[in-house]
């Protein structure tokens, strides 16, 4: 193997030596490669624009990578509240799901090769692993240039750009180039935010160290280290531990709230470190637990997950009482939906429970002015940093939402270099609607916004389809559910009378069953709280039994109703093993409580089960619903909102297809498709595991056909969205789309069709 570097090199004294310096030269200098600056940088450079990624560690990812093993989430917020079909869209759900086709196991390393692959792949970018920024100079109030150091290959480098963005998750960039920011809790008063921690609970969330365990079958004995911690009693929870959770289920190993989580990191890391073996120890030592003796401590984490530490001033700083009351923001190009999860300063030795939630009927919106410093004129903020209240971030701070909005970062930016641009003069409206559209486009879901696009051919053209699917009735070939919690169906009804619904139920003793019709206060609004119409049926013992339930209720508008049955023990219900896209049935599993000391709203939480479970009620209708109809190929949502938005088949229709057709030849150059990946499934990345590698509704197999000549073909699918390019451009007047074969038993759902 032949090499140009002579076999000797000799360099003689000299007085000093500096690092050898690149000069690389972009649209966009990124700097930090967690989830945020990852998406942010995809999507840039897919719209068009160099960027250069700056990374400080040896993979990306962040919290999410096989460095800290978090999982990622966001809006759908584990299913835990009712914040129906809200996972994030773009760049960031096309991660998700590729990673549940790789990697259901839920293994960090997987997630870090999906990362990497990504970027990578991208030609507009560059990126500079275990590369850290160490300084910027300035041009007036704007950033002029990076100063990057990579201690793996003593290379300094010298980055320029327009345009730059600060996703380090402490803010470096924004720090050195002396943007204003805030760390600590903002007091009641200053925004009026009831839910403002006190002194006693502290001002900041800490870090959390995770870890791995392991049975290898045989006697593993453990010596702690010497600084492990010597009495785990001084943990006010140590009963709690036990050999049932992987350390990294253990997020409330926290601490540091009460220092400064920039600067005193490593001590923070050094204290959780005693506390990890110092529990293992006592998991493995203490003689309580038995069956530990073939575990072994597998891996330990070398750096802590951060959860707080600087966040800046932007053009707007959102709180409490957007996310609470779910305000509308004309320049939204996001959204969130986790609670807002406040953590005691303490931590691990903290009296209180380890996270203190409020949560909002549902999901809210984040506006872009979040994303932009107020102070310097070419930064734009992405991650946990972004322009929010202690209070805000609480929800804000988690990973999936903040790839979501870093991908709006990356849009904007490629939005400013195009038309010549500061990042603040986006909020004019028409930028600003341009902006929205562009996102929306690729994939991104702004609650209350739909793809109005004026350039799509298909919005001009006539729809058809061989057929489209009507709920009658769903067969009972489900398991019976017992209503030991309160059971709801979901239902798109449109607006007039509700059709009469029936269901079949088991009558284990003389009972009364109550039936209630309920509603959200919005039509896209899942927490069912609003009763249109109740009935109670009285019942004796005897399985099998029809129950018709004619409500006699209208509704205003096109909306989803929730056919709920109150908890009974004597009763249980028939469901179906039929899964159809934007049906779902949900049980009541708890509520939470009013409490406007701290401006907490009532909400009672109906959540899905997790595929296997979760089957949709065996019910009928007369007449049936017709809410999957191929007009929602174009209505310009691609998720279920107050209706499903999605085209489907009739279950047996032998050839499924739809048409669209034109007055006269159009010149088509691409056609983008979205599918049904189940935007309520969470897809956490690692730990938790899943049973399937794809979605059972998301097509597999389609094709494009002009008459009987078939111009484009595609197998294998399993992602939200695919695009078909033809080159030179298709010229035609009709197009049809095949759905030739769906990932499930059921039909496979396409929710858009775009042409261009």
């Amino acid at each position: 193997m032949s090499s140009e570097r002579p076999l000797l090199v000799i360099e003689p004294a000299t007085e000093q030596r500096d690092f050898r310096t690149e000069q690389l030269d972009a649209d966009l200098v990124i700097v930090g490669g967690g989830l945020a600056g990852t998406c942010a940088a995809i999507t840039a450079a897919r719209a068009g624009i160099r960027v250069v990624l700056v990374q400080d560690r040896p993979v990306l990812g962040g919290n999410a990578s096989s460095e800290v093993r978090l999982w990622a989430l966001g809006a759908t917020a584990q299913l835990s509240n009712n914040n129906r079909w809200s996972r994030e869209g773009g760049v960031i759900d096309e991660i998700l799901v590729e990673n549940l086709f790789r990697n259901p196991e839920g293994n960090a390393v997987v997630v870090d090769t999906v990362l990497l692959e990504k970027v990578v792949s991208e030609p507009n970018i560059t990126l500079l692993l275990n590369t850290a920024a160490v300084g910027v100079t300035k041009d007036g109030a704007d950033i002029a240039s990076v100063t990057a150091f990579c201690s793996q290959n003593s290379t300094r480098y010298e980055l320029t750009a327009p345009l730059f963005c600060d996703a380090s998750g402490d803010g470096v960039l924004g720090f050195l180039a002396g943007a204003a920011y805030r760390m600590g809790a903002e007091s009641r008063e200053e925004f009026g935010e009831l839910f403002a921690p006190e002194e006693e609970f502290g001002a900041l969330l800490g870090h959390s160290i995770y870890f791995y365990t392991k049975d290898v079958g045989v006697p593993v004995a453990f010596t702690p280290p010497g600084y492990a911690l010597d009495d785990v009693t001084a943990i006010p929870r140590w009963r709690s531990f036990s050999t049932a959770e992987q350390g990294c289920r253990l997020w409330w190993i926290e601490y540091g709230g009460r220092l400064d989580t920039v600067h005193d990191t490593e001590a923070i890391k050094w204290e959780l470190w005693k506390v990890v073996y110092g529990v293992w120890n006592h998991l493995k030592n203490s003689g309580r637990f038995p069956e530990a003796e073939t575990l072994t401590l597998e891996w330990v984490g070398l750096i802590p997950g951060k959860r707080e530490s600087r966040r800046f001033e932007g053009l707007y700083m959102l709180r409490q009482q957007d996310l609470v009351e779910q305000r509308p923001h004309d320049d939204a190009v996001g959204s969130g939906g986790w609670s807002i999860d406040l953590h005691p300063a303490d931590g691990v030795f903290s009296e209180y429970a380890g996270s203190h939630h409020l949560h909002a009927r549902g999901v809210y919106q984040v506006p872009y002015r979040c994303l932009v410093s107020r102070d310097v004129g070419n930064l734009f903020l992405a991650g946990r940093i972004i322009s929010v209240t202690h209070v805000a971030f609480a929800s804000t701070r988690v990973m999936v939402t903040s790839a979501h909005l870093g991908q709006a970062v990356g849009m904007a930016a490629a939005a400013c270099v195009r038309d010549g641009v500061a990042p603040a003069q986006l909020t004019e409206p028409d930028r600003m609607r341009a902006l929205q559209l562009d996102l929306l486009r690729t994939g991104q879901h702004i609650p209350g916004h739909r793809l109005d696009d004026p350039d799509d051919l298909a919005r001009r053209a006539r729809l058809s389809a061989s057929s489209s699917f009507a709920l009658s009735s769903l067969p009972g070939d489900g398991p019976a559910a017992p209503l030991d919690t309160s059971l709801a169906q979901l239902l798109p009804v449109p607006a007039g009378p509700v059709p009469q619904l029936g269901l079949t139920v088991d009558v284990a003793a003389p009972t009364t069953l109550r039936v209630e019709l309920r509603t959200g206060n919005r039509p896209d609004d899942y927490t069912p709280d609003v009763v249109l119409a109740s009935r109670e049926f009285p019942l004796t013992p005897g399985p099998g039994q029809r129950l018709k339930l004619d409500l006699d209720t209208d509704v205003d508008e096109p909306r989803y109703v929730f056919l709920t049955l109150l908890r009974n023990e004597h009763v249980a219900v028939h469901t179906t093993l039929t899964r159809v896209t934007g049906l779902m049935s949900v049980r009541h599993r708890s509520t939470q409580e009013a409490d406007p000391a701290v401006g907490r709203p009532r909400v009672e939480f109906w959540t899905p089960e997790r595929r296997p479970g979760g089957h949709n009620l065996a019910v009928t209708a007369d007449p049936p619903l017709r809410a999957w109809e191929v007009d929602s190929l174009v209505d310009g949502h691609a998720r279920p909102t107050s209706h499903p938005n999605a085209w489907l088949a009739a279950v047996g229709d032998p050839a499924p297809s739809a048409t669209l057709r034109w007055d006269s030849p159009q010149t088509i150059a691409r056609v983008e498709l979205t599918f049904d990946t189940d935007p309520d499934h969470p897809m956490e990345t690692v730990l938790w595991g899943h049973l399937e590698r794809t979605t059972p509704s998301c097509v597999r197999d389609y094709r494009l056909r002009v008459g009987d000549t078939v111009v484009a073909e595609r197998s294998g699918n399993h992602q939200t969205r695919d695009t078909v390019t033809f080159d030179p451009p298709l010229v035609t007047d009709h197009l049809a789309v095949d759905v030739l074969a769906g990932h499930g038993s059921g039909p496979a759902a396409v929710v858009q069709l775009r042409c261009h």
